[in-house]
C-alpha cells in the first residue's frame, strides 16, 4: 500500500490535526460550549453531535477574538493560555468519538461536512461520469456496511494466502518487495521523493520500518508497559479474527520481534537530523550493509526501473535490522505479516475487525471514548483517495478569489519583516546574512490550491469494494510516483489538499503552502481587526517561513539543496540559542515525569516562535506610523498575542496528549503558546509581565534567533 516518505525534506506542518488525509482525525463539536459567540454556527435542536447545521465560516466576536473564553481573573504573567482560553477550556468537552478538541478542530470539523456535501452529492447523482462518478462510487462503497458485513474476511483473504504460500526466506523478501502496490509490510523498503542534493531530480531512498506502535518508546520505555500488555492481547486478538493459526504463540513471537526492531530503531530526534539521514549509497553498498537481506529479490517487486543509487536514511540500523531478519524464523515473519495485512486493512473490513481496531488504536492508545459515525470515517476514505478531485470542488463552492489575494499580500508583509530582521541580527555575520536573505528572495508561495490538478483517470473505482479502492489507490499513487523517476521533479505539486486545515513548508521545493480551509477565522477573516489577523495567520505565515530557518530547514539553500551554507561560527551561535530553547520546552511536564521533548518539537518551537514575532513586526508596519485602536480595552500588541493564542485553544485527552508527546514533533497547544510567548520582549510590554510572574524569564535567558 502507499508509503509516504518524507526522507529528502524537512517537511513541516503546522499542526497534527489536520483535516483532509484519512489518517487524520476530525474532531467535532458536541455542545454550545465550543461555540465561541453566538455569531458562530451553533448545533440545532435535535442535531446529533458533531454535527454541523452551517457551512458558513465562523466568526468570532465583534472584532476576531472571543472574549467569552477569557479567564481575566488568571494573570496573563502566570499563565497567558489560561488567560486568554481559560473559560472556553473550562466549559468545553471533547466530543466522545474524538481524542481531542479546538479551533484547528472547529474548522476541519467544518471542512468535514462541506466535503460531506460534495461527496454525497456525488454519490447521489447516479448519471456523474468521470471524477464525480468515481467520488460517489467511492463514497457508496464505504457505506455499504451490508455488503461488506456479508464479504466478511474474503477481501484479505488472497493476500493471507500469499503469506502462506512462503517457503523461504528469499521467498518473504520478495514478498516485502511487493509493499508498496499490495497490502504487505517491509521491513526495510524503497521509496521514491525528491533528492534534498539535487532538488530538480527524483531519488530513491531506503528507509527501515516494521514497528506498529506509535512509537519505539511503546516498546521500550517503562512507562508504556501497559500498553504493550494490550497490544500483545491485541496481535492475538486480530490473528484469531483473521484465522491465523497459534494465535497467542504467534503474538508473543511478534511482540518479541517488534522489540527487538524497535531497540535498533533510531529515535525520532535523530532522525530528525538531515544530516545524518542523507547517506547515498550503491545497490552493492546497500547489500553489504544487509547481509542475507536479498535486495535483488526484493527489488522485482518493487516495480522500479533498473537503479543503481539509493539514499539510505539511518544507515546505522540497517546492519541490525538485516540480523534481526535473519535471526527471526520464518514462521513468526509470516504472523507478523499476517498480522500487518489484518490490522492494516481492519477499518475496511466487517464489523468484527472495525470494533477490534477501534478498541486498541483509538481507545486504548489514545483514549477515544466511541467510534466515530460511519460517514465521517466514509468522507476520509475519500479524501484520502481522491482528495484533489474533492478539493477542486470545495475550491469552487468555498475559496472566494479576494481570499487569494488578501493572503498575497500578507505573505508579502511578513516577508518584509523579515528581511528587516535579518539585516539587524546581531549575532549573524555578513556573509552568512546575505545567503539568508537570497534564501528568503527565492520562497515559493502556494496558496488555497494547486494550479494543476491531479489526474485520476487512470485509477480504478469499483462499486462494493471499499477494500480494493484503498489498495488500488495505494498502488496507484505509488505507481504514479514510479513513473517520473527518471523526470524533473514537479514543484507545482501539493503535499496537501485544499480542504486540509493545515499548513506546510517544504525544504527542498523551498516553499510554503497554505490550503484554502486554514484561510478563515480565527485564523483570518476578512472583516476582523487587523491585529487580531497578524497574531493569527500572521503567525501562521510567520511560523511556515521561520521553517526555512529552522535548525533543520536552515540546512537547505534558496534552490532547495541540503548543503551548509552557514559560517562556522554564525552556526554555532544558532545552535547555541537553540539549545537553549530546547532546554525550556524539555523543562515543560504536562504529566508527572512526563515532559515535552525539546529536541523533538525544536523545529516547530523555533516556528512559532519566529512566526509570532514576525506576526507582530508586520502589523506594526500595516500601521503607517498611525496609532493602534483600543478594543474593548486592550491595545493593538495585545491583541496580536489573542489572536495567537486563541489559534491555539485545544483540549486533549490524557493518553492521545502522551501519545502527542512521544511521537509528534509540534508541544502541545498550552506550550505553543505559554513556552513561546515568554521569549517575545514584545509580549513583557504588552501585559506589563514582571519579575516574579511564572512565566517570567529574565532578559539575558530569553531565547533569540530571528
Amino acid at each position: 500500500m502507499k508509503r509516504v516518505w518524507f526522507g529528502a525534506a524537512a517537511v513541516a506542518a503546522l499542526s497534527m490535526s489536520a483535516f483532509g488525509a484519512q489518517a487524520h482525525e476530525q474532531h467535532p463539536c458536541i455542545d454550545d460550549a465550543c461555540v465561541m459567540q453566538s455569531l458562530l454556527p451553533a448545533l440545532a435542536e435535535g442535531a446529533a453531535a458533531g454535527d454541523v447545521t452551517s457551512l458558513e465560516s465562523p466568526r468570532y466576536g465583534t472584532w476576531g477574538f472571543d472574549l467569552s473564553g477569557m479567564d481575566t481573573s488568571v494573570k496573563p504573567g502566570d499563565d497567558f493560555y489560561k488567560f486568554a482560553n481559560g473559560a472556553w477550556d473550562a466549559k468545553t468537552t471533547i466530543p466522545s468519538d474524538r481524542v481531542r478538541y479546538g479551533n484547528f478542530d472547529k474548522l476541519a470539523e467544518l471542512s468535514e461536512a462541506r466535503t460531506k456535501a460534495i461527496i454525497e452529492g456525488a454519490a447521489a447523482d447516479k448519471a456523474a461520469t468521470g471524477e464525480k462518478a468515481k467520488i460517489g462510487a467511492a463514497y457508496r462503497a464505504f457505506m455499504d456496511e451490508a455488503a461488506i458485513e456479508k464479504l466478511d474476511a474474503k477481501p484479505i483473504q488472497p493476500w493471507l494466502d500469499g503469506v502462506r504460500k512462503v517457503k523461504t526466506k528469499d521467498e518473504f523478501t520478495a514478498l516485502m518487495g511487493k509493499s508498496s502496490v499490495t497490502p504487505y509490510t517491509t521491513l526495510i523498503g524503497l521509496g521514491i521523493s525528491t533528492d534534498a542534493k539535487n532538488p530538480k531530480a527524483y531519488a530513491v531512498y531506503a528507509s527501515t520500518g516494521g514497528l506498529s506502535l506509535p512509537d519505539r518508546d511503546y516498546y521500550l520505555d517503562a512507562k508504556f508497559a501497559d500498553k504493550k500488555t494490550a497490544y500483545l492481547a491485541y496481535v492475538e486478538k486480530m490473528l484469531t479474527l483473521g484465522g491465523w493459526e497459534k494465535p497467542a504463540e504467534n503474538a508473543k513471537a511478534i511482540v518479541d520481534f517488534e522489540t527487538k526492531l524497535a531497540e535498533a530503531t533510531w529515535t525520532r530526534v535523530e532522525r530528525r537530523n538531515r544530516d545524518k539521514t542523507y547517506n547515498p549509497a550503491t545497490l552493492a553498498e546497500l547489500q553489504a550493509m544487509t547481509p542475507g537481506y536479498d535486495w535483488n529479490k526484493y527489488l522485482v517487486g518493487t516495480e522500479l526501473p533498473k537503479i543503481d543509487r539509493v539514499v539510505v536514511t539511518t544507515n546505522t540500523s540497517f546492519p541490525k535490522f538485516a540480523k534481526i531478519y535473519a535471526d527471526t524464523p520464518l514462521e513468526t515473519l509470516k504472523a507478523w505479516q499476517a498480522f500487518k495485512v489484518i490490522d492494516g486493512g481492519a477499518g475496511l473490513l466487517s464489523k468484527r475487525f472495525v470494533d477490534a481496531n477501534f478498541e486498541f488504536r483509538n481507545k486504548t492508545l489514545s483514549g477515544q471514548p466511541e467510534q466515530r459515525p460511519r460517514w465521517k470515517r466514509a468522507v476520509a476514505s475519500v479524501n484520502g483517495t481522491l482528495g484533489e478531485a474533492v478539493g477542486k470542488e470545495y475550491v469552487a463552492a468555498y475559496f472566494p478569489p479576494e481570499s487569494k489575494a488578501k493572503m498575497v499580500a500578507l505573505v508579502g508583509d511578513i516577508r518584509t519583516v523579515l528581511k528587516t530582521r535579518i539585516d539587524n541580527l546581531d549575532w549573524m555575520g555578513a556573509d552568512t546574512k546575505v545567503k539568508a536573505q537570497e534564501k528568503l528572495a527565492k520562497f515559493t508561495v502556494k496558496i488555497g490550491y494547486p494550479d494543476k490538478w491531479r489526474d485520476y483517470s487512470k485509477l480504478e473505482i469499483k462499486e462494493g469494494d471499499a477494500y480494493g479502492n484503498a489498495m488500488r489507490a495505494g498502488a496507484w499513487d505509488y505507481r504514479y510516483d514510479v513513473e517520473r523517476l527518471n523526470k524533473p521533479v514537479d514543484k507545482t505539486e501539493w503535499g496537501m489538499t485544499p480542504q486540509t486545515v493545515n499548513a506546510y513548508y517544504n525544504s527542498v521545493n523551498n516553499e510554503i503552502v497554505f490550503p484554502a480551509a486554514i484561510l478563515q477565522a480565527p485564523f483570518f477573516h476578512p472583516d476582523a481587526d487587523p491585529a487580531v489577523n497578524y497574531g493569527g495567520i500572521g503567525g501562521v505565515i510567520g511560523h511556515e517561513i521561520g521553517h526555512g530557518f529552522d535548525d533543520q530547514g536552515r540546512k537547505s539553500d534558496g534552490d532547495g539543496v541540503l548543503r551548509d551554507w552557514w559560517t562556522a561560527e554564525d552556526a554555532a551561535k544558532f545552535n547555541a540559542q537553540a539549545a537553549k530553547l530546547g532546554a525550556q520546552y524539555s523543562a515543560f511536564e504536562p504529566f508527572p515525569g512526563v515532559h515535552v521533548n525539546g529536541g523533538l518539537t525544536m523545529g516547530e518551537n523555533i516556528g512559532d516562535m519566529g512566526g509570532l514575532a514576525f506576526g507582530l513586526d508586520a502589523y506594526h508596519v500595516s500601521l503607517k506610523g498611525k496609532p493602534s485602536p483600543v478594543l474593548d480595552g486592550f491595545t493593538g500588541d495585545q491583541r496580536v498575542y489573542l489572536g495567537w493564542a486563541q489559534v491555539w485553544r485545544q483540549k486533549t485527552r490524557d493518553d492521545a496528549l502522551k501519545q502527542q508527546i512521544a511521537s509528534d514533533p509540534h508541544s502541545p497547544a498550552l506550550y505553543r503558546v505559554n513556552g513561546t510567548i515568554r521569549n517575545q520582549p514584545g509580549w513583557y510590554a504588552a501585559f506589563d509581565i514582571k519579575p516574579g510572574d511564572k512565566l517570567y524569564v529574565a532578559p539575558e535567558d530569553r531565547v533569540k534567533i530571528w
